[in-house]
C-alpha cells in the first residue's frame, strides 16, 4: 500500500475482491462439472470411475508409519504394527461390570408415553431437512437436500405422507 493514492488503494481492494469472487465461482463450476460427470458416468466400469478409484487408493495408502519413534515400512510390517496397536488397545480387561438385575426403572407417565409416539409435525420435518447439508445425498437416487429445500412446497405433501406411513407401521 506504500506510495498508493487513496483511489489506487480502493481499486486494489476492488480488484482483489473480484479475484476472490471469480476464484470462488470457478471452484463452484469445477465442482458442478465433476458432480455432473459422476452422475453421468457413475460407478459404471468406466475410465473415469477407475481413475477416481486409483487416485483415492493412492491418497489413502499407508506406505509407512511411526511406531515407538521408529519408521515401519512395507505392507506386512505396517499391517502387523496396526494390528498389534489396536489389539492391545481394545483388549478387554477382566472387570466386574455393574449389573441391572435389581435396578428399578421408572416408568413413563401416559402423557410422556404419548409424546414418544406422537406424529411429527410439518415444522419438525422441515427444520430437520433444513439442518442437513444441502450437498449430501439421502440415497442412491442422487436427490440431495438442496433439491428438497428448493422444491419444499412441491414435495412437502409427499414427504409428510411418507413419514406418516412410516410412523404408523
Amino acid at each position: 500500500d506504500e506510495g498508493l493514492t487513496e483511489d489506487e488503494t480502493a481499486e486494489l481492494y476492488a480488484v482483489t475482491s473480484d479475484i476472490h469472487s471469480l476464484t470462488h465461482l470457478n471452484t463452484s463450476i469445477c465442482w458442478q462439472q465433476v458432480r455432473l460427470m459422476w452422475l453421468r458416468e457413475g460407478d459404471a466400469n468406466s475410465k473415469y470411475f477407475h481413475s477416481i478409484l486409483i487416485s483415492r487408493r493412492i491418497r489413502n495408502a499407508l506406505s509407512s508409519i511411526m511406531v515407538d519413534d521408529h519408521r515401519v515400512e512395507g505392507v506386512q510390517p505396517v499391517r502387523q504394527a496396526i494390528f498389534s496397536h489396536f489389539s492391545s488397545h481394545f483388549k478387554a480387561a477382566s472387570v466386574d461390570r455393574p449389573r441391572v438385575d435389581d435396578f428399578q426403572f421408572s416408568t413413563s407417565s401416559p402423557s410422556e408415553g404419548g409424546f414418544l409416539v406422537k406424529p411429527f409435525s410439518v415444522d419438525e420435518v422441515k427444520a430437520t431437512v433444513w439442518d442437513c447439508d444441502s450437498n449430501k445425498s439421502p440415497g442412491p437416487d442422487g436427490i440431495n437436500f438442496g433439491f428438497l429445500k428448493e422444491f419444499w412446497s412441491e414435495f412437502k405433501g409427499d414427504i409428510m405422507r411418507f413419514i406418516s406411513e412410516f410412523h404408523r407401521n
